[in-house]
């Protein structure tokens, strides 16, 4: 009974429970003792007085009679009533929303076919979150959270990602790739060991800071890691240093449709990248070997059997703009 109330509620909900009844179990049991020495009374007998008192059970039974007891029993009634009642009172409200939503089927379904993972809880996510979704890329959030608190198209398994069984209800076996990010490195960390034991071969990206936690990232099999704050800072510089490329990066994040990656096909196997470049129409920014980006600046690399391009593309209206000025000529 008790796992059941804790899943009604989300980690800040529960501190609070936690934080009302652990206070009014202090002021219960300080109330008894104080009872006991100021009535003359054996600690279990003013323990029991002081349960059926902040409960408002009240038998009558045992009852102060100086005024020291009295008082005593004023504060146990004016501090340990209102704190056990709200807390009552979290408990029954997080159950009654809880049905309301069965009721009304407001639980999101498991998307069908492949889907985006994420895992854990930070700062970003939401943002994150908004945009797969915009863009109609079925997710799986898998954190601690409230699912009505996160937007439609996003089906959350709650519970701890750090938790094995958490991520295997997550199915990452059949994700398509995966994000995982944490309160901190240790959690990402963890997570990590956990997602990459159920999915060996799933893509992973982890958002982390520290370096020494990149190194046993990619000792796991994880080389895409990203440090948000890093990747901010090193963005904003360029901004200043070189304004132009700053908007150039801009507008590479705000077309999110002129990106696609392809399969380097097997004519290009063996050739360098500058000549797919130079052969190849539209543009070509780099290549993809062994989950691995480089753009092929300061080298020239050999594309291999496997490798694949991220190449530019117009958006479908500008593809089409050709087309409608031949067919009106």
């Amino acid at each position: 009974m008790i796992t059941i109330l804790l899943r009604l509620f989300t980690a800040p909900h529960r501190r609070h429970v936690a934080s009302l009844l652990g206070s009014a179990a202090v002021v219960v049991f300080l109330g008894a003792w104080l009872f006991s020495l100021a009535e003359a009374l054996p600690f279990t007998t003013s323990l029991y007085w002081a349960i059926t008192t902040a409960t408002t059970v009240g038998y009558g039974d045992i009852t102060p009679h100086n005024p020291i007891g009295r008082l005593l029993a004023s504060l146990v009634m004016l501090i340990a009533i209102p704190m056990l009642a709200a807390a009552f009172a979290l408990v029954s409200g997080a159950a009654a929303a809880a049905g309301v939503r069965r009721i009304l089927a407001m639980t999101s379904k498991f998307p069908e076919g492949t889907y985006r993972l994420v895992v854990g809880m930070s700062p970003t996510v939401p943002a994150i979150l908004d945009e797969l979704a915009g863009m109609g890329i079925p997710v799986v959030l898998v954190a601690d959270i409230d699912p009505q608190t996160v937007r439609d198209g996003v089906h959350v398994v709650r519970g701890d990602p750090t938790d094995e069984a958490t991520i295997r209800k997550a199915r990452p076996e059949g994700a398509e790739q995966a994000l995982i990010t944490g309160r901190n490195d240790g959690d990402v960390l963890v997570s990590a060991v956990m997602l990459r034991k159920q999915a060996p071969s799933l893509t992973v990206t982890a958002l982390v800071s520290a370096p020494s936690v990149r190194e046993a990232l990619s000792d796991l099999g994880i080389q895409q890691t990203v440090s948000a704050s890093e990747l901010l800072s090193r963005t904003l510089a360029a901004s200043l240093e070189t304004p132009h490329a700053g908007e150039m990066i801009a507008q590479l994040v705000a077309n999110r449709d002129a990106f696609a990656e392809i399969e380097a096909g097997t004519a290009a196997v063996g050739r360098p990248l500058s000549a797919i470049r130079t052969e190849r129409a539209g543009l070509v920014l780099g290549l993809v070997s062994n989950g691995e980006f480089t753009l092929g600046i300061g080298d020239d690399p050999v594309v291999a059997a496997g490798d694949r391009l991220l190449v530019a593309q117009a958006s479908p209206a500008r593809q089409s703009r050709p087309a409608q000025i031949a067919d009106r000529l």
